[in-house]
């Protein structure tokens, strides 16, 4: 069986999967903050996040069935392409993290697939009901209530970037469906972590300074966490289909709001917490409007 044939269904194993890859990426996003205040630049944790995750991921590959052949690909150009916007939807969101509480600039994330769906039209030329148009409106009322423009009560610098991160990640999330369509799911992996790391090796003698052991420690900890959220979401979707898993990624926010709690002592708003509401039923109806549509319909009895 290779990575691009029909799986197995395992939706218990696919939701624990993908509850794990949520709280870790949580944690990941707290060592970034943390890596922040500890004076690292966040083109130096993407950076190391990627060169430590790279020599693991290798060995993880070379022991699966088929080896490094699974690596090779004929669309070269199609992976330069999702590395570049991944990186920069990375940067940004990391940027996000040193500006913003923990639980807002995950809430406002939570915004990408919003974005998908503009763009899937656009692109993709999906068909967008009104079912998801609607849904797509009510997630941009969440945002700003997050955002509160009328008072701007969060730093407008931190709300644009996190924006703009969650825009890159929809661009990532279109490209990903094109490239999937042809590429295996650990070939991506792969020539993502390879190409950023590889990319960011080039401007980090830029923004690079010594750091102690505990700016180290915290740097192999944001690769160790990131690459092991990543794979656990990859294998989600290997196991279970996405519409049955993504709705547990909303449990990240969960975990967002308790470590910026116990850590910075911060206490999200009533506003982060209505915006982000409406945010997650806004991406849970668009899943149930996507899983309508897929379900084949039933054949009429006359």
């Amino acid at each position: 069986m290779t990575d691009l044939s029909p799986p197995e269904q395992r939706p218990v194993a696919g939701i624990v999967l993908r509850v794990s890859a949520a709280t870790i990426f949580a944690f990941m996003a707290a060592m970034v903050k943390i890596g922040s205040d500890h004076g690292l630049h966040p083109i130096e944790m993407i950076f190391w996040r990627f060169a430590f995750a790279l020599p693991p991921l290798l060995l993880w590959i070379a022991l699966r069935p088929g080896g490094l052949q699974v690596v090779k690909t004929k669309r070269p150009l199609a992976h330069l392409w999702r590395a570049l916007i991944g990186f920069v939807a990375m940067g940004f969101g990391y940027w996000a993290i040193t500006l913003l509480p923990l639980a807002e600039a995950t809430a406002i994330s939570f915004a990408a697939p919003i974005f998908a769906t503009l763009l899937s039209a656009i692109f993709l030329l999906e068909t967008v009901g009104w079912h998801r148009w609607s849904a797509v409106a009510m997630g941009f009322v969440g945002v700003l209530v997050i955002m509160q423009p009328q008072n701007l009560a969060l730093p407008l610098d931190g709300l644009v970037v996190a924006l703009v991160s969650a825009f890159g990640v929809a661009c990532v999330i279109i490209t990903i469906r094109q490239i999937s369509r042809t590429e295996r799911a650990i070939t991506t992996v792969f020539w993502f972590t390879l190409i950023s790391a590889v990319g960011t090796g080039f401007v980090v003698p830029f923004f690079a300074a010594g750091h102690d052991w505990t700016g180290w420690a915290i740097m192999i900890a944001i690769a160790i966490l990131g690459g092991a959220a990543q794979l656990l979401l990859t294998a989600s979707l290997r196991v279970a289909p996405v519409v049955v898993v993504a709705p547990f990624d909303y449990t990240q926010l969960l975990w967002a709001v308790a470590l910026g709690w116990l850590i910075w002592s911060d206490v999200p708003s009533a506003a982060t917490w209505t915006g982000a509401a409406i945010i997650i039923a806004s991406g849970l109806y668009t899943l149930y409007r996507e899983r309508r549509r897929s379900r084949p319909q039933r054949p009429v009895i006359v």
